[in-house]
């Protein structure tokens, strides 16, 4: 693990959060939460002190603050935002974790955490940058390897969609389905996402899903269909892919990005004909459920990253005082790769 430079903390008397004040109505606003200070916590038996060096911002937040059917309880009103995080432990009462290692973790927008194992994904063992814990081998690398692989089964010769392509999640898939022989075609939201698309992330074809023909270019893109589908959007774009997916088409549903509200739930046209008589396979992936393959999917993401077989961007705010905003600049699409929050130094 490349060690990032680090000032020498001294244990302050209050630890800043940030609070969540009140459920969002759709995308979390800044005017959601609240900044506040509360003593340090102290860690108790079983448990270590984890000092914050970044935090991540990730879609999956939204639900987090939402108080609506998911996959976890929400976040309680006045309750630390849920996030994941990589710190420096600053003291340890916790079996295998000492004092001085940096860990990937469930340790929620703030400077301080008192925590157990349980709250720990990952403890930075690999030759990478820190801040690529949170996304080469955080969630977004974690997601894209496991769900194409668990899901999507790519094989050589395959036509591989993905949408939002140019995001933390998609510009990691885009380049492991070229690892795995896939032809690639990326759907992304501007004119320069489609040019970091091609660029960076080793696209054969990206296609701007905002131009009025976008579905006319994603004909021509797929002459005898897509075999995969890695669906970070849902909505309108989705149902374009549908219909142009190949008998026997595997989707990996990842995500609903264009989904602005489930409350009421969304209508749209109905997709069961093109289940039927194409015989999709079409399955949801929460990357949650798969934490026992974490160290070896990492390992993998690692390796990969020292061959220069893939590459990363990394969008980095500073400062507490960035978070609450950080989620609605998020599904804006404002951000250009995975969107981090230094707290280094504050």
């Amino acid at each position: 693990m490349t060690q990032p430079s680090l000032p020498p903390y001294a244990l302050p008397a209050e630890n800043s959060r940030v609070l969540l004040m009140r459920r969002p109505a759709g995308i979390p606003q800044p005017g959601d939460f609240e900044l506040a200070r509360e003593p340090v916590p102290l860690p108790g038996e079983g448990e270590f002190l984890v000092r914050n060096l970044y935090l991540s911002v990730d879609p999956a937040q939204r639900g987090w603050a939402a108080d609506v059917a998911n996959y976890s309880a929400p976040v309680p009103i006045g309750g630390v935002m849920r996030a994941l995080a990589v710190g420096v432990v600053r003291a340890s009462r916790c079996k295998g974790v000492a004092e001085g290692d940096i860990l990937y973790g469930w340790f929620g927008w703030q400077h301080y955490c008192a925590a157990g194992a349980d709250a720990i994904l990952l403890k930075a063992q690999h030759d990478v940058p820190v801040t690529a814990c949170l996304g080469l081998l955080g969630i977004n690398g974690l997601t894209a390897f496991l769900a194409l692989e668990e899901i999507g089964h790519p094989r050589e010769g395959d036509t591989l969609v993905v949408s939002t392509a140019a995001g933390a999640v998609g510009g990691f898939v885009g380049q492991i389905g070229k690892l795995r022989g896939c032809r690639t075609v990326g759907l992304t939201g501007s004119a320069e996402k489609v040019a970091r698309c091609l660029e960076s992330y080793r696209y054969d074809v990206a296609i701007n899903y905002k131009d009025t023909d976008w579905e006319e270019q994603l004909l021509r893109a797929l002459p005898e269909g897509a075999n995969v589908y890695f669906d970070n959007a849902g909505g309108p774009i989705l149902d374009g892919v549908l219909r142009r997916m190949a008998v026997g088409g595997r989707i990996v549903q990842c995500g609903t990005a264009s989904i602005a509200s489930w409350d009421p739930v969304p209508q749209g046209p109905r997709n069961e004909r093109e289940i039927l008589t194409r015989r999709l396979q079409w399955g949801g992936f929460v990357i949650f459920d798969h934490r026992g393959r974490f160290p070896q999917a990492a390992a993998q993401l690692a390796q990969w990253h020292k061959d220069g077989a893939i590459r990363y961007d990394e969008d980095i705010s500073t400062g507490l005082e960035s978070a609450p905003g950080a989620i609605a600049s998020l599904y804006a699409g404002a951000n250009r790769g995975k969107r981090i929050i230094d707290v280094t130094g504050t």
